[in-house]
C-alpha cells in the first residue's frame, strides 16, 4: 500500500460525488488510515461542477491536492475528467464514466459538447484509463443512482485504490439505507 494516496472525485451536482467521497473517507478511517477531505458543495445543485479532494496516509497535513499530485481521478462525467486532468500526476490513473451530462447551453443550442473528442483526448493523454459505460450499467442494474458506487468498484479493480471491496461495503452498510444495500452491493461488483 502506498504511503499516501491523493484522490479527486469530480462530476456534476446530483451524480453522487459527495456520497462517494464520504464512503471512501469512512472506509479509510475504518482501516485506521488518516484522512483529509475537501469538497465543493456550493454547486451541488443539479447541473453544477462538483469535486472532492481526498487524501489518505500518514504524512497528510492538508486536504487540498496540488496540481500534478493526484494519484487517482474518479470522474463521473468525461468533460469533468478533462477539466481536472491537470491535477493528475504522471503515471496516475483516471476512472471515468463515458456518459456525458450536457450543460444547458448545449441543450438550448448555444454551444456544443464534442463527446467523441473529449473521450479521444482522455485516451491520448491518460496512460492508465478505465472507462465505464454507465448507461449500460444503469440498464443492467436497473438504476442510474448507483453510478458513484459503480465507479468506486472500477477504481478498486483498476489497482489505483488501496481500499478493498469489503471496506466500501462496510461503509455502504453504515451510511446507506438498508433497502438500498443489495443494489449498492451489485453496483460495487458491476465492473
Amino acid at each position: 500500500m502506498p504511503k499516501n494516496e491523493n484522490i479527486i472525485l469530480c462530476g456534476i451536482g446530483g451524480q453522487g460525488t459527495i456520497l462517494a467521497s464520504k464512503l471512501l473517507a469512512a472506509a479509510a478511517m475504518k482501516r485506521g488510515m488518516a484522512v483529509k477531505t475537501a469538497e465543493t458543495i456550493g454547486m451541488a445543485q443539479r447541473g453544477g461542477s462538483v469535486f472532492s479532494h481526498i487524501r489518505l496516509g500518514e504524512d497528510v497535513h492538508a486536504p487540498l491536492i496540488a496540481p500534478g499530485q493526484a494519484d487517482l481521478i474518479i470522474a463521473f462525467e468525461p468533460a469533468e475528467a478533462v477539466r481536472h486532468l491537470h491535477m493528475l500526476r504522471p503515471g496516475g490513473c483516471v476512472v471515468v464514466s463515458t456518459r456525458p451530462i450536457f450543460p444547458t447551453s448545449v441543450l438550448v443550442g448555444q454551444s456544443q459538447y464534442p463527446v467523441e473528442e473529449v473521450i479521444d483526448y482522455l485516451k491520448t493523454h491518460v496512460e492508465y484509463l478505465t472507462m465505464v459505460d454507465s448507461e449500460q450499467a444503469a440498464k443492467d442494474l436497473g438504476s442510474s443512482k448507483v453510478l458513484n458506487v459503480v465507479l468506486l468498484g472500477a477504481a478498486i479493480r483498476s489497482g489505483a485504490l488501496s481500499l478493498k471491496e469489503e471496506d466500501i461495503l462496510e461503509a455502504i452498510h453504515e451510511r446507506v439505507a438498508e433497502r438500498f444495500h443489495a443494489l449498492n452491493e451489485n453496483a460495487l461488483r458491476y465492473v
